[in-house]
């Protein structure tokens, strides 16, 4: 594996409680080759059982967040082998990470990268962010969530719209769409993204936890069915000591010390 290969995902901890991961593949536009998603998958890994990780930021950088699949891989290769390559394996880990994780997007979100950055539980983009799916205007299709994750948060007009003429909306028009949690001058995306991942870091854990898993297993459940996951998961909730220390703090006007037990 040469240098580069070894060095296309970076990890660095900002503060306390929140872990950064920033693709670095400048020359190549962030493009998601195979060694980029699989170290993608085993950063995820790891760090959903670092007890000391509470949120997890999932950035580009100040230029680019990922302008696409890496296509000089895919250019000769034949079903079998697309198939074989089980990148829905790769991607799971992002997908069923249970800690926050928010993406800090700047400039192109293409294709592979507009699908990395739904898998992000909040979007915080630049004004100069686009994102696109461009991949029927070269003879395929979105194959990492990309037709399934857009339609469930953009509707299906705006969903068919990207992914049937390939053109790329603009960050204002994915922040109105409810693509995009925070719309940011480009200059302030990092710190916005820092700045979440810093509040959501000092909740206490074991309640983070439990909101995301709630929220996104009612997307596809029923009401009855959804409000009966929340009812119970909230009850679950007044067995933790972290309850106990919030509502006290609360009565005694303090700030709360939450350990996740």
């Amino acid at each position: 594996m040469s240098q580069t290969e070894e060095n296309v995902l970076l990890l660095d901890y900002p503060e306390e409680g929140v872990a950064r991961l920033t693709l670095n593949r400048p020359d190549a536009t962030n493009a998601l080759s195979l060694e980029l998603q699989k170290q993608l998958s085993e950063q995820f890994t790891a760090l959903a059982v670092d007890n000391t990780v509470r949120c997890i930021i999932l950035t580009g950088g100040d230029e680019v967040f990922a302008a696409g699949g890496d296509i000089t891989t895919m250019m000769d290769a034949d079903p079998i082998e697309i198939y074989q390559r089980h990148t829905e394996r790769l991607w799971a880990p992002i997908q069923h990470c249970p800690k926050p994780v928010i993406a800090a997007i700047c400039g192109y979100a293409f294709g592979g990268g507009c699908e990395l950055a739904m898998h992000a539980d909040i979007l915080v983009a630049g004004e100069g962010a686009s994102f696109c799916q461009p991949e029927v205007r070269i003879g395929i299709m979105p194959g990492i969530g990309g037709t399934q994750r857009l339609l469930r948060a953009v509707g299906k007009a705006k969903a068919m719209q990207m992914a049937l003429t390939g053109k790329p909306i603009s960050a204002k028009e994915a922040w109105v769409s409810g693509l995009v949690s925070e719309l940011v001058p480009d200059k302030d995306v990092q710190e916005k993204a820092l700045s979440i991942a810093r509040n959501i870091a000092r909740m206490p854990p074991l309640a983070v936890e439990q909101i995301k898993e709630v929220i996104l297993l009612g997307m596809d459940a029923s009401l009855e069915s959804a409000l009966a996951m929340e009812r119970k998961a909230n009850a679950m909730l007044f067995a933790s000591r972290d309850q106990q220390e919030g509502m006290t703090a609360f009565l005694e006007k303090r700030h709360p010390k939450f350990n996740g037990q």
